[in-house]
């Protein structure tokens, strides 16, 4: 996919530079089981479950539920595992299954076996980005991350035969430790010189308008007119929600995003025009009327 672009306005950059960084490996995740659970408060051994998530629109196996993941480590005998190890420049990892094997098979969602989202812990610097599996089951990916830690990657997959499922890790970035401030809520993000307007009254819906005019060809974008990733605040609990409508090619792109937690969420919609990936960034309060327990 193409890099996205700095935003500005209420758009955060999401430009990073390249570093070499470590990642700490964080041990075993539960299984999202169906329309799944919410990866929940910091994603380590021992963390408490997040709680349960609530159907909603458009999910990444392509049910209509969202993907959400499941927390804390070893809270099911049915758990996977993400296991990151550090390299210069980029993350390798495996993913292992309930028999402790290193999984190989997964199913093709919306076109591709592994969806990778990384974003610093202060919700800045998010990015998509694909692995590619080796045959013995090590998933490689270049990753360009800011210095100053620490960050968290999103490994959103279905085994071949398994549940839909979404682990986190840590990653312990060298360098100073930075923290931007979240930006306040607002309903308009500029990004590569498109405006994109959001409304929250009805799930969410996000226009896209260029040059002060709708865009209304909007190019599919990993198999649907755009994506959407939501994060919390509090303990990073996940949610990531594909359109209502996958074939509209725009202006207005609606998400439901039942099972999101409670609180302040930075949301990362991703959209397709002019064969390039841009991504529109908000900070909202209150969407779609779920809960957590911690």
């Amino acid at each position: 996919m193409s890099a996205p672009g700095k935003s500005t306005g209420t758009g955060m950059s999401t430009g990073v530079r390249l570093a070499a960084f470590a990642a700490v490996l964080v041990a075993v995740f539960g299984v999202a089981f169906g329309a799944g659970r919410l990866v929940g408060p910091d994603a380590v051994a021992g963390s408490r479950p997040a709680g349960e998530g609530h159907p909603g629109g458009g999910g990444h196996d392509g049910s209509s539920g969202p993907h959400t993941g499941a927390d804390p480590a070893g809270s099911s005998p049915g758990a996977y595992t993400f296991a990151a190890s550090p390299y210069t420049g980029g993350l390798n990892f495996t993913i292992t299954g309930p028999d402790r094997r290193v999984v190989t098979g997964f199913e093709t969602v919306h076109e591709k076996p592994l969806h990778l989202i990384v974003v610093r812990r202060d919700l800045s610097g998010f990015q998509h980005v694909h692995p590619v599996m080796d045959a013995d089951g090590t998933w490689r990916v270049p990753l360009a991350l800011a210095d100053g830690g620490p960050w968290r990657a999103y490994a959103d997959f279905t085994p071949t035969g398994g549940p839909a499922t979404v682990l986190a890790a840590e990653l312990a970035v060298p360098g100073a430790p930075r923290t931007e401030p979240l930006p306040a809520p607002a309903t308009v993000s500029v990004v590569d010189g498109y405006t994109v307007r959001l409304d929250t009254h009805d799930g969410v819906t996000l226009r896209v308008e260029r040059d002060g005019r709708p865009v209304t060809d909007l190019q599919p974008y990993l198999g649907a007119a755009g994506h959407l990733v939501a994060i919390a605040q509090q303990n990073l609990a996940y949610l990531h929600v594909h359109p209502k409508e996958p074939g509209t090619g725009g202006p207005d792109v609606g998400f439901a995003v039942e099972g999101a937690a409670t609180g302040t969420h930075r949301l990362y919609f991703q959209f397709q025009h002019g064969d390039a990936v841009h991504t529109a960034e908000f900070t909202v309060t209150g969407i779609g009327g779920g809960h957590a327990h911690n």
